[in-house]
């Protein structure tokens, strides 16, 4: 069968590799001039830097069939993310841990100590958190929110945290050790020459033709036998009942002669702030050594129409827009909409690839017994 996959990301990498391998015809197309998609890594022609062009991937996972596929295609090197941030003038690492909270608080606590010291700033009067804020005053408090949740998400999301549901700060753990590697997933790394090359190395099947700098339109889907959509699933029609929300990234990018912050992620949590945090990139790949640094400060806003959507809002008013798209899409035939736009999900890479494997052994399972192939990798909703 011929197969068209629109995007040229992990998606559209993993999905149509796996199907190259069963035998079938795969285009891949771009409107790119690269491959990779958000996380396309490239070379600071001043520096020799490896910048993550769309900011910083790191590579996190406790799945290990997708840990060895990943190998298979990239020699990956430890790499443990270690996040600092910026509060009244001081420096914390994050996540919240023993460290953080002595030096927040100016104590020398052990554990159990700590443990009951935060239980009792803890707002206890709440005990279903609805919001974002809600979830942060009932487990770590006002003082530790507004020092380093409540400016951070405000510029991150565009709006108060009250207005964010709590399942977002659920994934921002607050530790009783001193731990500060900011993952707890047991296969952590980063590929030594970069995702592009990771990805470049997946696409190269001689059943595998890439098209970049190609735009795709619905037209184009007409020569082939089935499509796997990895772009915006309102973009599919053309956003013809409005459009699905998405908060986009503006990156300042600045070089520095030296070490600029001495780590890789430095966040600013104050509102006065205006940026999220600066990454500066030869720290994302400490095995190199580089004079020069290369660096990006972060600008968080609402996504227009165009700019690269980075992450779906999914409020209220999203979700019920997402439905509609949703149903209709569940009425197409010959395409698979796949990945974090066409499923309007925010993933990481692990995931992605994950779901781009179970969906191309889905669809060969299908074809061998006659059977329709999936809408969607996974049903957004």
């Amino acid at each position: 069968m011929k197969f068209l996959m629109v995007g040229a990301g992990l998606s559209g990498a993993v999905i149509g590799r796996h199907l190259a391998e069963a035998g079938h015809d795969i285009t891949v197309v771009d409107a790119r001039p690269h491959v990779a998609g958000n996380c396309h890594t490239e070379r600071c022609a001043q520096t020799g830097v490896l910048v993550h062009v769309y900011g910083p991937h790191i590579f996190h996972t406790d799945d290990a069939e997708v840990w060895d596929y990943v190998n298979r295609y990239a020699t990956f090197l430890p790499y443990k993310n270690r996040v600092k941030t910026v509060s009244g003038g001081q420096v914390y690492s994050l996540p919240i841990n023993l460290h953080t909270i002595n030096q927040f608080f100016g104590k020398t606590m052990n554990p159990t100590e700590a443990r009951a010291f935060i239980e009792a700033q803890a707002d206890t009067t709440i005990t279903d958190p609805q919001t974002f804020e809600d979830q942060a005053l009932r487990f770590v408090g006002a003082p530790l929110y507004e020092a380093f949740f409540k400016g951070y998400t405000q510029k991150q999301w565009g709006c108060h945290p009250s207005e964010l549901p709590a399942s977002i700060l659920k994934r921002l753990p607050v530790r009783f050790n001193y731990d500060d590697n900011y993952f707890f997933h047991k296969f952590q790394g980063m590929p030594e020459d970069g995702y592009t090359a990771m990805v470049e190395g997946i696409l190269d099947h001689p059943g595998i033709e890439v098209r970049l700098n190609t735009r795709f339109n619905r037209d184009q889907a007409g020569g082939f036998d089935h499509v796997f959509y990895a772009g915006p699933l309102d973009g599919w029609y053309d956003y013809d009942i409005g459009r699905l929300g998405y908060r986009t990234l503006d990156f300042e990018r600045f070089t520095h002669d030296g070490d600029y912050q001495g780590c890789a992620v430095m966040n600013y949590g104050e509102v006065q702030v205006p940026f999220t945090r600066i990454t500066e990139h030869k720290h994302f790949s400490p095995w190199e050594d580089h004079q020069g640094s290369v660096c990006y400060r972060e600008f968080s806003r609402e996504c227009g129409p165009d700019d690269i959507p980075y992450y779906p809002i999914r409020l209220i008013e999203e979700k019920t827009l997402l439905a509609d798209y949703v149903a209709r899409a569940e009425a197409e035939r010959n395409v698979t909409f796949v990945g974090r736009l066409g499923t309007y999900r925010y993933l990481d890479m692990d995931v992605t690839i994950r779901e781009g494997l179970d969906c191309a052994r889905s669809v060969l399972a299908q074809i061998a017994t006659g059977g329709g192939l999936p809408v969607f990798s996974k049903r957004p909703i």
